[in-house]
């Protein structure tokens, strides 16, 4: 149920990479879209609170869970549908601790439709400064936790014990290519340092797109006409073959 695609690695899994960014992932997982709404369904099941929006907005936006954890309400622009990722928690020793996203620089992120409404309740009756989204016990959502409570009983309960909260954002960036998105709008939404980071990782999705290319290539032979420059139709005898 989960697809999974070999990540095309130049060096030996684990291996570094230059300018000391993190080794090149060799084994990537992206979710079909039935099965990461059955986990969300699931997930609202399993225990209190509307816990499937989480998923949801993870699949769909490619935020790491850090970065989803540390929204708040002034991060969500719901008239622009933007989210402002500025943030990140993470667990250290048992203590929660916010800081910057992992590329230390300030996104802007995309809000699909389907969406707006779930993070819209999240937000009424909380002010600007107050987390989007809350552990049941008040404060930020732990990692550790929502997986022990919600996440793996959620996957297990559809058959899918070896999907973990880091393939949901494998399979927002795969969403997105799939729809169209160019390297850079991949980049931005995943907070990756460069595009050529974001190359590495999903390279193999990008190739599909080399013959949608070609075709675009082919419909657009007259817009050079458009253009207002001087059309010279060379002879095939003045060709130097």
């Amino acid at each position: 149920m989960i697809a999974r695609e070999a990540g095309r690695a130049v060096r030996r899994r684990g291996s570094a990479r230059r300018g000391g960014h993190p080794p090149i992932r060799s084994d990537l997982k992206y979710v079909t879209q039935p099965c990461w709404r059955a986990v969300a369904r699931r997930a609202g099941a399993v225990a209190a609170g509307p816990n499937g929006d989480v998923i949801h907005l993870l699949a769909l936006t490619g935020l790491r869970f850090g970065e989803m954890a540390a929204l708040r309400v002034r991060d969500v622009d719901l008239f622009r549908r933007r989210l402002t990722v500025e943030q990140a928690v993470t667990e250290v020793g048992g203590r929660l601790v916010f800081g910057s996203p992992k590329s230390h620089q300030q996104r802007r992120v995309g809000i699909p439709r389907s969406v707006v409404e779930s993070l819209s309740i999240r937000c009424l009756g909380k002010g600007p400064d107050d987390l989007v989204f809350n552990a049941p016990k008040g404060g930020a959502i732990r990692l550790r936790n929502f997986r022990r409570t919600v996440f793996n009983p959620a996957t297990e309960a559809v058959g899918l014990s070896d999907m973990t909260p880091h393939d949901l954002r494998d399979t927002a960036a795969s969403i997105a290519i799939s729809a169209g998105a160019n390297v850079k709008q991949v980049q931005n939404m995943l907070g990756h340092a460069s595009a050529a980071m974001t190359l590495d990782v999903y390279a193999g999705l990008f190739e599909g797109d080399v013959t949608a290319l070609a075709d675009l290539i082919d419909s657009a032979p007259a817009d050079y006409l458009r253009t207002g420059g001087k059309v010279v139709d060379l002879a095939r005898s003045q060709l130097r073959l």
